[in-house]
């Protein structure tokens, strides 16, 4: 007699709300440090390379667990591993909340930094226990709770920090992920069997992804030196070239590989990172200069804003930037992805060509980068969406950690990007950029968004539908 396996068991809304609701504390958890960096360096006595070292590191590592936690949800359950997850995200916060110097807190974040890795498993859930259709929607209100949560955490940061103490600034949120953690353990269902895999970890491309990572940022942060410097920043380039040929050596003969390129060459797949890493890119130049604009003295060109200001002025991106992702899920369920990304990736040039030419008031700051958060999530959640239903259910962890991946190195380089951009243009003895630097961010950002749209026109229509 044959049997039958049971269907999997159909997601609550209460479990939906779990999921929602971590994705808004990871993100929270996330953000903190951003903001609050200049407190950080004067409380731990931070030189500006150990500052820039540690707004980078939760990014390096989230960006090396991510396809790992894919690939382990895929085969053992999304559940199962999530929780396992969660724990050691809990964990770092914990010991960043505690941190009584730099090495601690360096090691909380690198604990934190698989917090990144949560929403290729959140889809894996999601896909696994609903329909096609309300998977699309669900996956779009997780990703903007996850995108509104980071926000939240970048907004209400500084005001925690100032007028409680760092610590919590790390311990709020790290309660809020335990929290959550024990709902989604509770309220999930269980996982199905795990597939068969072959192989463990890929120890050899994780190292070589590390450096490949690590090396690129220090490129970044040593080109605007570049004259002072040439030297080990050319070292550096051709040791960066080292480590990513070798890397793909690896992952192309792994018999598990940490990424599997292979899907990386299905173009739906390669096109959505590409259009991931250069959407980002153009996000967290403005991420970044838009505080720094702000925050310019108002003898100058600048508003002379604090960060409490800063935040509020911030605000309205924030809100744009939750709705984004309920919005792009609906959207790509009714007129496909390729449509919402289109139109996320227009709207996105538009801002930040906008910005370039007109910056002389706050709300043009305030409006424009509204509009670059709300088109931020649009194109993301679109993308994600379209490749985490482009796969095969088994696949959907890889295929999204894929994506994912390019989102935080598209974040990470744009924000050294603009970083080099003021640092290159400001005069010595001065802490004030010239406002060239700030018109040229914004119009590179704007032009490498606009360049995208021919690649957009190439998606093929109802991919991932």
């Amino acid at each position: 007699m044959t049997t039958t396996s049971a269907p999997p068991a159909r997601l609550g809304k209460s479990a939906v709300r779990a999921l929602g609701l971590l994705a808004v504390a990871t993100g929270a958890l996330e953000s903190v440090v951003s903001p609050t960096l200049p407190l950080l360096q004067r409380e731990l006595d931070m030189s500006p390379a150990e500052g820039a070292l540690l707004s980078i590191v939760l990014l390096i590592t989230g960006a090396l667990v991510t396809p790992i936690a894919g690939k382990l949800g895929d085969r053992y359950g999304g559940k199962r591993v999530m929780i396992r997850l969660m724990a050691v995200v809990s964990a770092g916060g914990l010991v960043s909340a505690l941190a009584p110097s730099l090495p601690v807190l360096l090691a909380g974040q690198i604990l934190q930094g698989a917090m990144v890795g949560a929403l290729p498993l959140s889809f894996v859930l999601v896909r696994a226990h609903l329909p096609a259709g309300e998977a699309k929607v669900a996956i779009g209100v997780v990703s903007g709770l996850f995108v509104g949560g980071g926000m939240a955490g970048t907004l209400a940061a500084g005001p925690v920090a100032e007028h409680l103490s760092r610590h919590w600034m790390f311990a709020l949120p790290t309660l809020a992920v335990i929290g959550a953690t024990v709902l989604v353990h509770r309220l999930l269902p269980g996982d199905p069997p795990g597939r068969p895999g072959t192989g463990g970890i890929d120890l050899p491309g994780l190292l070589l992804l590390s450096g490949t990572l690590v090396t690129l940022m220090l490129v970044l942060a040593l080109a605007p030196d570049v004259a002072a410097q040439p030297l080990p920043l050319a070292a550096l380039v051709v040791l960066l070239a080292a480590f990513t040929t070798g890397w793909v050596a690896v992952e192309r003969r792994a018999a598990a590989p940490m990424v599997d390129l292979r899907m990386l060459a299905r173009p739906v797949i390669w096109k959505s990172c590409a259009l991931t890493f250069v959407i980002c890119l153009g996000t967290s130049m403005a991420v970044y200069l838009v505080p720094q604009l702000l925050a310019v003295s108002g003898d100058t060109y600048g508003f002379g804003a604090g960060a409490t200001a800063i935040g509020l002025y911030l605000l309205p991106g924030t809100v744009a930037a939750t709705l984004a992702g309920p919005v792009s899920g609906m959207g790509a369920r009714r007129f496909g992805s390729r449509a919402v990304v289109l139109a996320g990736i227009a709207l996105m040039a538009a801002g930040l060509l906008a910005l370039s030419a007109v910056h002389s008031q706050i709300w043009h700051l305030v409006a424009g980068k509204a509009l670059i958060a709300l088109a931020n999530g649009l194109c993301v959640t679109a993308l994600v969406t379209g490749a985490a239903t482009a796969v095969d259910r088994g696949d959907t962890g890889i295929a999204t950690s894929l994506v994912l991946v390019t989102r935080v190195l598209g974040y990470a380089v744009g924000a050294q990007i603009g970083g080099a951009l003021l640092t290159a243009a400001t005069p010595a003895g001065s802490d004030v950029p010239a406002e060239s630097a700030f018109v040229t961010g914004f119009l590179i950002a704007g032009a490498v968004t606009a360049l995208a749209l021919p690649v957009v026109r190439t998606l093929r229509e109802g991919a991932g539908e």
